[in-house]
């Protein structure tokens, strides 16, 4: 239900029925508070019955005068989240979803007042509708949680952190750990930050994209630079170990003796052992395969 329209309310069939007028667009919220407020409210009598109908013969104009003359409590409930941050017409919608649920499963046999039944199925919707919009990212997902959640809010005191002993009695009165009620003021404290630098130039290199979408710190990049470290490390060195000294030398003239790679050339090599450029070749090929195999545990 829209708080800001509403339908004509069809009349009870009995002289006891409420009769209000409250049709067409009422143009703004406060407008729509007004108006609540000017429902009268239902006897007990009247609400036995009218719930007794809608129990027993599916009256859906005997729900429609349930939920009316219940509107201002959707109001005053609403009224008291409004330090979220979240619109107060929003808050009412949802609300109004929670008393339509309540009217829908009353039972006026149990001789509990619709009143004091609606309140909870109000706040649920009102909360779930809070923790679902409040952040991006959820703060509060199991029920104790949720709990702490609302709690934690109307304890603190400004923006303050709590001391030490205001999370001990909270968390004795909660009956919780106190590192639940540390952690969860921990994610009141914190809040969302976009991703896009505002307008300004000057801010951009302070965004979050800016520095988030570096490849240097991607997960994959990361481990892939681990392993090519310790490749070149610890990985030579024992492959360097496990050849003869002159396949060792041979391999460390032509690869490792500068950091270009412009190493010894095969007819260097050939010249210093006195043997052919093919055999330095073959020498290298073996050399390498062999240290091939035994990197191949470090990767």
């Amino acid at each position: 239900m829209n708080p800001m329209t509403s339908t004509q309310l069809i009349p009870a069939s009995d002289s006891t029925a409420l009769t209000l007028g409250f049709s067409g667009s009422l143009g703004n919220l406060d407008a729509y508070i007004s108006a609540v407020n000017r429902l009268p409210m239902l006897t007990q009598e009247e609400e036995i019955d009218l719930a007794t109908r809608l129990r027993e013969q599916n009256d859906l104009a005997a729900a429609q005068q349930l939920i009316l003359s219940h509107l201002r409590l959707v109001v005053s409930i609403a009224r008291g989240y409004l330090g979220y941050g979240l619109p107060h017409a929003d808050l009412i919608q949802e609300g109004n979803i929670g008393l339509m649920k309540a009217v829908k499963r009353f039972d006026p046999t149990q001789g509990v007042r619709l009143v004091s039944y609606a309140m909870h199925w109000i706040k649920a919707e009102m909360h779930e509708y809070i923790l679902k919009n409040w952040r991006l990212v959820k703060v509060a997902t199991t029920k104790a949680q949720r709990k702490l959640f609302f709690n934690l809010r109307s304890h603190k005191e400004g923006l303050e952190a709590m001391s030490p002993k205001q999370i001990d009695a909270l968390a004795k009165s909660l009956d919780v750990k106190r590192e639940e009620v540390i952690e969860m003021e921990m994610r009141l404290s914190g809040h969302d930050i976009a991703l896009d630098a505002p307008s300004d130039d000057e801010d951009e290199k302070f965004a979050p994209i800016s520095y988030l979408k570096t490849e240097s710190e991607e997960p994959t990049r990361v481990i892939e630079t681990r392993q090519f470290d310790r490749l070149q490390s610890e990985g030579l060195e024992s492959a360097l170990s496990k050849l003869d000294p002159r396949s060792r030398h041979i391999i460390e003239a032509r690869w490792l003796s500068n950091d270009d790679g412009s190493g010894a050339t095969l007819h260097e090599l050939a010249d210093e052992y006195g043997v052919s450029a093919e055999r330095i070749r073959q020498i290298e090929s073996a050399a390498l395969k062999k240290m091939k195999g035994t990197l191949s545990h470090f990767a």
